[in-house]
C-alpha cells in the first residue's frame, strides 16, 4: 500500500465475542481503532466489509459494532465527527467523505478511496437569476453547510457575495432566502426538483478511509491498516472484473489471446482428446460489451462468465 498524504475469507466459525464492551474503557494500545460512518455511506460500508469476508455486528448499543477480524475496537460515528477523532487521534483509521475532509481541513492520510457515494460538491441557482446561463456579475446571497469551501468559492468568484449558513434542506434557500447554494448532489434530481440549475462544480467527492498520521507511524497499527486495506481492495478489484471462460480450436488460440485484456496471462488448458484449448481470464467489466462479440469472431465458444467476490494482483 502507498497511502496518500492529505488525506482472507472469514472464518465460518468466529471467536464468539461479548457484544457489549463496558463504556468508558479505553482499547488496549495495541487494538486497532476504527470507525464507521453512520448515514448514508453506512449500508456501503458495511456491505464492502462484508464482501471482504470482515462481518459487522451490531449489540444492544448498536453504535459499538463488534468485527469478526480480531483486533479491532470499532465505533459508529457521524462522517464528520470521524474525521474530527482522526485528526484528535482518538481513532486511528475510518470512513469518511473527501468533501468532509477538504471542510474540516483536517490533517490524516488517506489510505484509500473505495469509489462509493460518488457526490459533486456543486453551486445551483434558480434560472430566472443567470444570464445566459451563468451567476450574474453582482454580490450574491450564498447558502449552504459547507462554510470553509463556499468561503474559498466566493474568494475565488470574487464578487463580495454573501455567505449564509444552512442546517439541512439546502435547496429550498433559493429564491426568498438566498440567490444560489452550494451543496452536495449525486444525481442532481433534488435540485432539478426545486428548479435550480447546477453552474458551477466546487469539488468531487467518494467515500474514503482514512488514518491518523500517529497510526501509520506506529509498525504495528500500519500492519493492521494494511491487512484490513488489503481486504477491501480485493473487493473493490473483483468488482471492476469479471472472470471469462471460454473455448477454442488449436489453431485460433493465439489470435484469441490477443485480444484478451488479461491482469497478467490467461490460465490456457487443453481440452480433453486434443479438441482445443480452454482459457481463463479475469477482464474488466466495462469491455464485456465489445469484448464477447471480440470473442466470438476469434473463434472462442462455450463463454461463460462469472463474478470473482475478490481479487488479490
Amino acid at each position: 500500500m502507498s497511502p496518500q498524504t492529505p488525506a482472507s475469507s472469514q472464518s465460518s466459525n468466529p471467536r464468539p465475542v461479548s457484544l457489549d464492551q463496558p463504556s468508558g474503557v479505553a482499547a488496549p494500545p495495541e487494538v486497532l481503532r476504527l470507525a464507521l460512518p453512520k448515514g448514508r455511506m453506512q449500508d456501503g460500508v458495511f456491505s464492502l466489509l462484508a464482501a471482504a469476508g470482515v462481518q459487522v455486528r451490531l449489540g444492544s448499543r448498536g453504535y459499538r459494532p463488534q468485527l469478526s477480524l480480531p483486533g479491532i475496537d470499532a465505533k459508529i460515528l457521524k462522517p464528520q465527527t470521524i474525521l474530527e477523532m482522526l485528526h484528535a487521534g482518538s481513532r486511528d483509521l475510518g470512513f469518511a467523505g473527501a468533501d468532509w475532509a477538504q471542510e474540516l481541513g483536517v490533517d490524516v492520510v488517506e489510505v484509500l478511496d473505495t469509489g462509493l457515494d460518488t457526490v459533486r460538491l456543486v453551486v445551483a441557482a434558480p434560472a430566472e437569476i443567470l444570464v445566459n446561463g451563468a451567476l450574474p456579475e453582482r454580490p450574491l446571497v450564498v447558502a449552504s453547510e459547507f462554510d470553509r469551501l463556499t468561503h474559498e468559492w466566493i474568494a475565488k468568484r470574487g464578487k463580495g457575495d454573501r455567505f449564509v449558513r444552512s442546517y439541512g434542506a439546502t435547496e429550498v434557500f433559493p429564491p426568498e432566502d438566498a440567490d444560489c447554494i452550494v451543496d452536495i448532489t449525486a444525481s442532481g434530481d433534488t435540485l432539478r426538483a426545486q428548479n435550480l440549475h447546477i453552474v458551477d462544480e466546487v469539488c468531487r467527492s467518494s467515500t474514503r478511509l482514512y488514518a491518523n498520521q500517529r497510526a501509520m507511524e506506529n509498525p504495528a497499527k500500519r500492519e493492521a491498516i494494511e491487512r484490513l486495506t488489503l481486504l477491501i481492495k480485493s473487493v473493490l478489484h473483483a468488482r471492476e472484473r469479471v472472470m471469462l471462460e471460454m473455448n477454442v480450436a488449436g489453431d485460433a488460440l493465439e489470435s484469441l489471446v490477443a485480444i484478451l485484456p488479461c491482469m497478467r496471462e490467461p490460465t490456457i488448458s487443453p481440452l480433453h482428446g486434443g479438441a482445443g484449448y480452454a482459457v481463463k481470464a479475469a477482464v474488466p467489466r466495462k469491455d464485456l460489451p465489445m469484448l464477447i462479440p471480440a470473442i466470438k469472431a476469434k473463434g472462442g465458444t462455450d463463454i461463460v462468465v462469472t463474478q470473482p467476490g475478490q481479487i488479490i494482483p
